[in-house]
């Protein structure tokens, strides 16, 4: 279905990968700030940022 949406060869791996409620591992911002955005099947979202310690 999203290679006939895209009209292109999508690497099934790592997109199934982004389905997850786990986090991928990354570095502290320089900000350090970070921005975590929920977005449930009805496509209502909420942003929250949160300052790291």
């Amino acid at each position: 279905m999203l290679n006939a949406g895209l009209k292109a060869e999508v690497n099934q791996e790592p997109w199934a990968s982004l389905h997850s409620d786990t986090s991928r591992p990354f570095g502290k911002p320089k900000s350090g700030r970070i921005a975590v955005k929920v977005i449930n099947h009805l496509g209502d979202e909420v942003m929250k940022v949160f300052r790291m310690g």
